[in-house]
């Protein structure tokens, strides 16, 4: 009796648990417990609309930027060490080219890339129309790590601007080696979407290379092309007009964006929307040093590689605060912000496939799930109660509960129910009575047998159990590598298919003896009417 008890507590516990977890789908719960109860069970991008992305990332060329950016630390450490250097360009985009100014300074810089540059792979000085130069790049362990963590980065980028953005319940996961998709349910503005998150808003400060005409078609090495932004003016240094709708500016950049911590929108001396950026510590002391080579000279501010305006430099600026400018709507200006604040993405990345699911299609799913969920359940019911009378009530009454901890499980775990997922459930309701027609068939051979009814329910569940178990945990393994190896759709299946199967091992192998042991205690006979049912459909 004792043992009875507790396991009723037990059961009656999960069952006040399940019907709390549910409940907050159906009414709006009391402040005091909203703490304590779980959100509503969220619906997937096919059941409630949406955009369903795959970008793809340019790791290369951002492999290629932290190089140049590291060559220019190497110069300023270099330069502070009293080693007078000339960086030429990077040969491949993976190597760069270092020619010491002094013959004495060859052992010199040697020794400061061995010392403070432990990541860079440096190859023996070789000898050179222009003096020995040295060739470094990143070692392969290096580059491999710089690799994870511009991937990373980026995912962690994507996820602040969407946060950002108000987009309730993101899916954003990688996909490979460079490719990462991104799920919007519920986004009604899929235009502004795509911009927000599309947009690389690589910002980079380069130096312009005014002593090259913008309309040569022979351009020294390590210098490139680069549009002005629409309704943009650009100014030399001699102070006139340049109206070829481009410049030419050294490739490799002087700094990035990717010191910045802050970035607001903002109005210039001409009211024109723009947006003001604060860099880091570090960030603000490159840009100091920057600006002091740059004295007298054009320096261009490039977002996505569009020069967005080229001032020259006029003082050293100090503080680490800067603005952007150009022909900005207020909107943009804000969109802009957003995205320099939560952080410029490290690698390039474009849209590889775009599909968008509409609210209504989704309403149909949910209304074709709910219908072949309510005929499955009803078609089990049927067969059960047929089969094995009142042991097929007791059976269906468990199937009921097996649902509601099913759903009250993707509401505890915080889970994503997908169309797929209902079909996890769909397919929950046809297994979990399996447990109970393996039990019932084992009483009804022990009671052929001639065991009394208690004895009989004893052998049925102990000798039922080790198969129920076995069946049950080698589809809960084939879950488990579905939700591994899987993405989207599939792991939404593999979730719902696997919270299916543990509530139904326990709901047959634990709250269905509670109440065939509470039925045998209430009758007190060997022979009594639950009996009858189970073997009835044998006769």
């Amino acid at each position: 009796m004792r043992s009875l008890r507790w396991r009723s507590c037990v059961a009656l516990l999960t069952a006040l648990l399940c019907a709390a977890c549910i409940s907050v789908n159906f009414f709006v719960p009391p402040r005091a417990l909203d703490a304590w109860l779980p959100d509503p069970i969220r619906l997937g991008l096919d059941l409630r609309g949406g955009i369903n992305l795959t970008l793809g990332a340019d790791v290369d060329q951002a492999v290629s930027q932290s190089l140049s950016l590291l060559g220019q630390d190497i110069r300023s450490s270099a330069n502070d060490a009293g080693i007078r250097t000339r960086l030429l360009r990077q040969a491949d985009g993976r190597t760069l080219e270092f020619v010491p100014l002094k013959h004495e300074g060859i052992e010199q810089l040697s020794n400061l890339l061995r010392d403070r540059f432990g990541q860079m792979a440096v190859g023996s000085a070789i000898s050179s129309g222009s003096g020995e130069k040295f060739l470094v790049s990143f070692r392969p362990e290096w580059e491999k790590q710089l690799r994870e963590r511009i991937m990373d980065q980026t995912i962690r980028t994507l996820r602040g601007r969407i946060d950002a953005f108000g987009v309730a319940e993101p899916d954003i996961r990688r996909q490979g080696d460079d490719q990462i998709q991104i799920q919007l349910p519920g986004v009604t503005d899929t235009a502004r979407a795509l911009q927000l998150i599309g947009r690389t808003a690589q910002l980079t400060f380069h130096r312009v290379r005014y002593d090259v005409s913008p309309t040569s078609t022979l351009m020294p090495p390590g210098t490139a092309w680069y549009p002005l932004v629409t309704g943009s003016r650009s100014w030399t240094a001699a102070g006139k007009n340049d109206l070829s709708g481009g410049l030419i500016l050294d490739k490799a950049p002087l700094l990035s964006g990717q010191d910045i911590v802050d970035a607001r929108p903002a109005f210039d001396e001409r009211n024109q929307p723009c947006v003001s950026i604060q860099f880091s510590s570090r960030g603000a002391d490159q840009f100091e040093r920057v600006t002091e080579e740059l004295i007298h000279q054009q320096f261009a501010i490039v977002l996505d590689g569009v020069v967005q305006s080229a001032p020259v430099i006029q003082q050293k600026i100090s503080g680490g605060k800067a603005s952007i400018t150009g022909s900005f709507t207020t909107e943009e200006a804000q969109d802009l912000a957003v995205v320099l604040r939560s952080g410029s993405l490290p690698a390039k990345v474009s849209v590889l496939e775009e599909r968008t699911v509409g609210p209504s299609l989704g309403a149909d799913s949910i209304r074709a799930g709910l219908i072949a969920g309510a005929v499955g359940a009803i078609g089990v019911m049927v067969v059960m109660q047929v089969c094995y009378g009142l042991a097929g009530l007791l059976a269906n009454t468990m199937l009921v509960f097996t649902i509601s901890l099913l759903f009250a499980g993707l509401g505890l775990f915080g889970a994503t129910l997908t169309l797929p997922g209902i079909a996890g459930v769909v397919l929950t309701i046809g297994m979990s009575v399996d447990a109970n027609v393996l039990i019932f068939e084992r009483i009804r051979e022990e009671i052929k047998r001639g065991l009394t009814m208690s004895r009989a329910i004893d052998a049925g569940f102990r000798e039922a159990q080790s198969s129920i178990l076995d069946s049950n945990l080698t589809t809960l393994l084939t879950a488990a590598v579905l939700y591994q190896f899987g993405t989207g759709p599939i792991r939404g299946f593999a979730v719902t298919l696997a919270l299916g199967i543990v509530a139904s091992m326990f709901t047959a192998i634990f709250v269905s003896r509670i109440l065939f042991d509470a039925w045998i205690r209430h009758n007190n006979a060997v022979n009594c009417g639950l009996a009858h049912h189970v073997r009835g459909a044998s006769r």
